[in-house]
């Protein structure tokens, strides 16, 4: 199969990419190794992690055109209260993680939509089911990537440029591309929170989601997992209490916090604002995406909600970097965590009426397109990482460290993204490391390997740090880093051009950025400041 762009991985990244070279004229491949495009926001089943000026600027156009549709796919579909429907700012779930806590399904259905368009153009073909198993090189350049689909079945694309918008970088090792994993040492970036050695395999713990509803008076309890003795009585170093309670580190101070879980508590409209409130006091509502309360009485018997709560955070080894035997007990031991929370909240989770478990607990397997109602994918927080021409460190953003001065100022800006360094306790065994966060930019020059010359990271793979990484990683920030490379590549194609040439051309930068902007992407920020 011969295409313009190859992309490599259909999540968050991948889908934007797509929609930039699209948008340009260009045909594209998207390749994904699950059922569902959208990663994060669908297969992953992670409502959006978004900053507090989202509604007003701080994102590129074709997000907020994906954040409306979402919106508008509720009030078109779904019998929502006169009051819910008129919200200008509705939040489907009513979730305090974000101000827009949808289904993932609701998020497929708009990916699929956006890109319905150029399927029926013929420009472009997603093929799901399907991971990546060799690259093919010639000197700095990749030449066509082979993948195999679940039944072993291999298929070779040829491309001039392919993108790697894979969760965990895949095509960065096929391709011998240069990358990091893990922390880096303090030697290396100078980051005042780095470690003084680096630690390849001590990376940020992923999370198998699920989603859960209450049926009260009924009893769901589910069989009792295999590993549940040993998650039962597990205690990490860093934690106040065992893994399966309710109480936890506060992220931001590190005290212990015995957060609240009570099902189908009502909390009426809520403006989430992680500024001010991290929204996880409330374990019900914090990733909330479904709520009755929004709809007229007897609709629904029940809201449904996401556990993605520090609780299932997996922290005995990480992904990348080990063995294909190790990597797969993990994974395994992630979905036995979750099921062990699950059926603690079942059986032993305290409530307020001095009784122990909620039996009427349930998956929705439906909602999440799984047999079991666990998602369809691992939340990945963590990737191998490109060694880039620009690598973006602590000390560029941290309010630690910037103070009032703001977020170090790229000239190659290609977007913009906000969020607090927020780094989940992690396999090397530390503790959250959760701190301010200044407005940042998305430098052109994390996007380019430093040798490779057709090979874009886009997503979470491009050149930040461990630390940086905590803030790069979440919705929006992907969305743009996607969307940027897939107008990169297509900027390159049409005038053939490098994106080493764009890059090293004032001139020719200034006319990417200007075209960038025309498409409906930020470049910088306003005067506010971080939090």
């Amino acid at each position: 199969m011969r295409t313009d762009v190859l992309i490599v991985g259909g999540g968050v990244g991948g889908v934007a990419a797509a929609l930039a070279a699209l948008r340009r004229g260009r045909s594209v491949i998207v390749t994904e190794e699950h059922d569902w495009i959208g990663g994060q926001l669908t297969s992953q089943a992670v409502p959006p992690d978004e900053h507090t000026w989202i509604e007003q600027f701080g994102c590129t156009r074709s997000y907020r055109s994906f954040r409306d549709s979402v919106r508008a796919y509720y009030r078109t579909w779904y019998p929502l209260t006169q009051q819910a429907r008129e919200r200008p700012d509705l939040n489907p779930g009513l979730g305090r993680v974000g101000r827009l806590c949808h289904e993932p399904r609701v998020a497929l259905a708009v990916l699929e939509g956006m890109l319905a368009p150029y399927r029926s153009a013929g420009t472009l073909q997603v093929l799901t089911g399907r991971r990546p198993v060799a690259a093919h090189v010639d000197g700095d350049r990749i030449t066509a990537v082979t993948v195999a689909d679940r039944a072993g079945e291999h298929q070779t694309i040829e491309a001039p440029y392919v993108l790697d918008a894979t969760e965990l970088g895949d095509l960065l090792p096929l391709a011998d591309v240069e990358h990091v994993i893990g922390f880096e040492s303090q030697s290396e970036t100078g980051e005042p929170s780095a470690p003084s050695q680096a630690q390849p395999l001590n990376q940020q713990a992923f999370s198998w989601v699920l989603a859960i509803e209450h049926r009260d008076g009924e009893d769901h309890t589910i069989d009792r997992p295999d590993q549940y003795g040993f998650w039962r009585d597990y205690q990490p170093d860093v934690w106040p209490d065992r893994l399966l309670s309710l109480t936890a580190p506060d992220p931001r101070t590190l005290e212990p916090l015995t957060r609240t879980f009570v099902p189908n508590t009502e909390s009426g409209p809520i403006i989430a604002d992680q500024s001010a409130d991290p929204g996880d006091r409330d374990l019900w509502q914090f990733r909330r995406i479904f709520a009755r309360e929004q709809f007229p009485p007897g609709f629904a018997t029940s809201d449904v909600t996401v556990v993605n709560w520090p609780m299932i955070d997996y922290l005995l080894g990480p992904l990348v970097g080990v063995s294909d035997e190790e990597r797969a007990k993990h994974l395994e031991g992630a979905r036995q965590l979750s099921l062990s929370m699950l059926y603690w909240l079942q059986t032993e989770a305290p409530r307020p009426d001095g009784g122990a478990g909620w039996p009427g607990l349930r998956t929705r397997p439906d909602i999440m397109g799984t047999p079991d109602g666990l998602a369809m994918a691992p939340y990945i927080r963590e990737s191998r990482r490109i060694r880039a021409h620009t690598t973006v460190v602590e000390q560029d953003l941290s309010m630690t460290v910037r103070g009032d001065a703001g977020a170090v100022q790229y000239p190659d800006s290609v977007g913009i993204g906000m969020y607090r360094i927020d780094l989940h306790p992690s396999t090397g065994g530390d503790n959250y490391l959760d701190v301010p966060s200044s407005p940042f930019q998305i430098p052109l020059g994390a996007l380019l390997p430093v040798r490779m010359r057709n090979l874009l990271p886009a997503g979470k793979n491009i050149g930040t740090t461990h630390i940086t990484n905590g803030c790069y990683r979440l919705h929006p920030v992907e969305w743009n880093i996607g969307e940027a490379a897939g107008a990169l590549v297509a900027h390159c194609l049409t005038n053939s051009l490098t994106p080493q040439q764009v890059h090293g051309d004032e001139r020719r930068l200034a006319t990417f950025q200007n075209e960038l902007r025309s498409d409906g992407f930020e470049l910088a920020w306003p005067e506010i400041k971080g939090y």
